[in-house]
C-alpha cells in the first residue's frame, strides 16, 4: 500500500464514522471480513493460540487482538491504543426549542470544542437510538439502532456583523444561547415530535425494524463536508475528526496487515475527550478486564504486563506559523516531518526515556523521521489514554501522534504524509515479532 492508497482509505474511514458508534461498527465489519472472531463479554471464552478476536463495549469502544503461538506472559503483548470520540455537539434528551416559526436543537458541548468554528457549517446528525420492541421480549425488550442522515440537516447561523460591529474582536460564545442549531421551520398543521422524526429515520435505514417507541438516544452533530486535500500541491489534509480517527485507522490497518506469531492488541476507547473516567473509557474496566481474561491468573497478568509495550496514539500540536510564541522553541513539531514523540514531566503523557528510546528505534526501522513535542512550561498540558492505561495495567507506554493544526476545530489540518507515517511505525511495531519487547526485560 502506498501513501495515496492509504489516504484514500483513511478518507473513506472518516466519512463512515460520524460518531464513535459508527466508527466501531465500521471496524467490526472490517475485522469480521478478515476472520476475527466476535467475543461477547458475558460469554465464557475459549481463547486459542494463533486465532484472532475482538470485543466491543457499548458499541463505542473496541478491543481487537491476535493471539501469538506462545503465551503472552512469556512474550508480552504489543499494544497500540487510540480514542474513538471527538469534540462535538450532543443533543439534549428533549432538544426541541421553538421560536419565531423555527425549531432549533438544544445541545451540550462534548469535550473541548473550538466553538467559533461551528458557525455556518453544514451539520449532519447521527448516533445511536434506543427503542422499545414492538413485541416485548422479557429478556431483551430494547433494541439499538444506528442512524446517520448523512446530509446537512442543521446549521448554526452567525449574527450579521451589522448587528454586532465588534464581532471580530475576541468573540465569546455562550453554548446555551448561541450554539443551538437551526433544524427546521415549524409546521403546526402536521407537527411531529422529535421522537417521531427519529422513528421515521430508523424505518428508512432499518426497514425491517419492529419498534413500539423511542426510549432514548445518543446523537451528535458533525461537519458533513468530507475530508479533502488543500494547499497548492495538496500538501495538507483538511477534515473533521482527524483527532483521533487518524490513530484508530492506523491501529486497525496495522493489526489486519500483520500475521506474525506474536500477540498483538489494539484498543480504541470512547470518552477520552471528557476524561476517560467512564464504563467505556480508558480509566474504566474494559482494558484490564480483557487482559486478565487473556492471562488468566494474577501471576500471569503481572508477567504479561511487565513484558508488554503500548504505543498510545493521539494527535500532537503542530507548529502554527502565526502563533509561534505558544510553543517551546526547542520542541517544535512540523507537518509532514514525521510522528511526534510527546513528553510531559507531570505525567500527562506516559512516555519515559526507555519507551521513548524504543519508539526512536521503531522509527529508524520503519525508515521515517520523528519529532519531539513538549508543552511550554507556563501552559497547561492536555492528556491522552496513555497514562490512564499504563497506570491501570502496569504496561510501559509511549505517547505519540500526528502533528495537527486547528485541533478541536470542527475541521482540523494535518500533512498529507503524516497519516501514512503513523501507520508505518505502528505496522513496523506489529511486524517485529517479540524481539523488540524482549529488550524491555
Amino acid at each position: 500500500m502506498n501513501e495515496s492508497e492509504y489516504n484514500k482509505d483513511l478518507f473513506k474511514f472518516i466519512n463512515s464514522s460520524p460518531t464513535p458508534f459508527h466508527l466501531v461498527s465500521f471496524m467490526v465489519k472490517k475485522l469480521i471480513k478478515n476472520s476475527f472472531i466476535h467475543l461477547k463479554e458475558y460469554d465464557k471464552w475459549e481463547i486459542e493460540k494463533g486465532k484472532k478476536y475482538f470485543v466491543t463495549r457499548n458499541g463505542s469502544s473496541i478491543i481487537a487482538f491476535k493471539m501469538g503461538l506462545k503465551s503472552p506472559w512469556n512474550t508480552g503483548i504489543k499494544m497500540a491504543g487510540a480514542h474513538t470520540d471527538s469534540p462535538c455537539l450532543k443533543l439534549k434528551p428533549y432538544p426541541e426549542l421553538e421560536s419565531d416559526s423555527m425549531t432549533r436543537l438544544g445541545v451540550e458541548v462534548y469535550g473541548g470544542a473550538l466553538l467559533t468554528t461551528w458557525f455556518d457549517r453544514k451539520l449532519n446528525l447521527a448516533g445511536k437510538v434506543t427503542c422499545l420492541k414492538e413485541q416485548i421480549d422479557a429478556k431483551r425488550p430494547l433494541s439499538n439502532f444506528l442512524i446517520n442522515y448523512n446530509r446537512p440537516v442543521a446549521v448554526i447561523p452567525s449574527l450579521a456583523i451589522h448587528l454586532d460591529r465588534d464581532a471580530n474582536k475576541n468573540k465569546s460564545v455562550n453554548p446555551q444561547i448561541h450554539i443551538p442549531p437551526l433544524f427546521m421551520m415549524d409546521n403546526n398543521l402536521n407537527k411531529k415530535s422529535f421522537n417521531q422524526i427519529l422513528l421515521e429515520q430508523i424505518k428508512r435505514q432499518h426497514p425491517n425494524a419492529l419498534i413500539k417507541e423511542v426510549l432514548g438516544f445518543d446523537l451528535s452533530l458533525s461537519d458533513i463536508d468530507p475530508p479533502c486535500f488543500t494547499g497548492l500541491n495538496n500538501e495538507f489534509i483538511s477534515s473533521p475528526r482527524l483527532d483521533n480517527l487518524i490513530s484508530c485507522h492506523a491501529c486497525l490497518k496495522s493489526l489486519i496487515n500483520n500475521d506474525n506469531n506474536s500477540t498483538s492488541f489494539i484498543v480504541c476507547t470512547d470518552n477520552e475527550e471528557i476524561g476517560s473516567d467512564t464504563i467505556v473509557g480508558a480509566k474504566g474496566t474494559f482494558i484490564k478486564s480483557i487482559l486478565s481474561r487473556l492471562s488468566v491468573t494474577p501471576e500471569n497478568i503481572a508477567r504479561t504486563a511487565d513484558k508488554s509495550l503500548m504505543i498510545s496514539l493521539d494527535n500532537a500540536h503542530g507548529i502554527h506559523p502565526s502563533y509561534r510564541e505558544k510553543y517551546d522553541t526547542n520542541h517544535l513539531s512540523e507537518l509532514n516531518h514525521g510522528p511526534v514523540l510527546k513528553i510531559n514531566a507531570s505525567g500527562k503523557y506516559a512516555s519515559d526515556s526507555e519507551t521513548s528510546g524504543l519508539f526512536k528505534i521503531l522509527c529508524k526501522k520503519a525508515d521515517i523521521p520523528f519529532q519531539t513535542f513538549v508543552m511550554r512550561s507556563d501552559m497547561p498540558c492536555g492528556s491522552t489514554i496513555g497514562p490512564a492505561i499504563s497506570s491501570k495495567t502496569g504496561i510501559k507506554t509511549v505517547d505519540i501522534g500526528a502533528p495537527t493544526l486547528a485541533m478541536h476545530s470542527i475541521r482540523e489540518l494535518t500533512g498529507n504524509k503524516d497519516p501514512f507515517m503513523i501507520f508505518k511505525v505502528i505496522n513496523k511495531f506489529f511486524s517485529l515479532g517479540d524481539q523488540l519487547l524482549l529488550s524491555l526485560t
